[in-house]
Parts: structure tokens; sequence; C-alpha cells
């Protein structure tokens, strides 16, 4: 695996909630079309008790789940256990760890900084152990049905 770019989307806090969407939109569909993948994922939404702020992160899910969508990628959602699973074989793995492995399992020099974007590469790396198991076992498949 590589890591081809990373990073984080920001928006000013100042600006109106559909002004903060659009901005998530534009730059997703931007990088979609810069950088052209065959396929996407996303975190699945964990609920905190922060009502507000599981209200944000999930509005600015939906639209970029929107955005990958409109760039006509299919769009993987997976659990923090099953990212956790993929990344350090520990479903209770913790913040430290899940940074290190992905360093690690990417062969990069330091902890991709800010956290939001190493656990980014951590839904991708999860995304193309799942993709490889999945091919394996439709290949397996295949296989005993001929």
């Amino acid at each position: 695996m590589t890591a081809l770019a990373s990073g984080v989307i920001r928006t000013a806090s100042d600006q109106p909630t559909p002004a903060r969407l659009q901005v998530i939109h534009r730059e997703l569909q931007a990088l979609a079309a810069r950088w052209e993948p065959d396929e996407a994922a996303v975190e699945e939404l964990f609920f905190s008790r922060n009502v507000r702020t599981a209200m944000s992160v999930g509005q600015a899910r939906g639209v970029a789940i929107l955005a990958l969508a409109d760039a006509g990628l299919e769009v993987a959602e997976y659990t923090p256990l099953a990212i956790k699973q993929a990344v350090t074989g520990y479903g209770s793995a913790d913040k430290a760890q899940m940074q290190d492995m992905v360093k690690m399992l990417l062969g990069l020099n330091e902890v991709p900084r800010p956290d939001d974007a190493a656990d980014a590469l951590a839904v991708a790396i999860c995304h193309l152990h799942s993709a490889r198991l999945k091919s394996l076992s439709e290949n397996s498949l295949l296989e005993l049905t001929q």
C-alpha cells in the first residue's frame, strides 16, 4: 500500500452551516476529479453523547457521501470497530496504536497529521483489506463452482 496524498478539508467556524457543507462537497468533488479513484470509503457515524457534534458530523458525512456518489464512486462504509480490527488486528485499539500502524503499514516517516488525516488513511487501509478479502472469496467460490 502507498499513500499518494492525505489531508483534511477545513471550513471556517464562523461560516454558516450551508456554506461549510458546500466547501466539503466542492473539495471532495475536486479531489475525486484530480485522483480519479475507483471506489471510496467512509467511517460509519459513531453516536456520541454530544448531540450537536453528532448532528454536525452527520451532516458533513452525508455531504461527503453525496459528493463521492456524484463523482460516480461506489461508497463503502465501515464501523470504527471494523477499521480498528483491519488496521491493528484489535478492535479496542487506541488512537496512538492506530496511528502507529497507519504509519507502519504505509511506510511513512511519521504519523500523519492532523489526527483526522490518519483516521482517513485507516479507513482506506480497511477498505483495501476488505476488497482483497472479497476478491479472494469470490475467486474461491468461482473455483468451487467450476
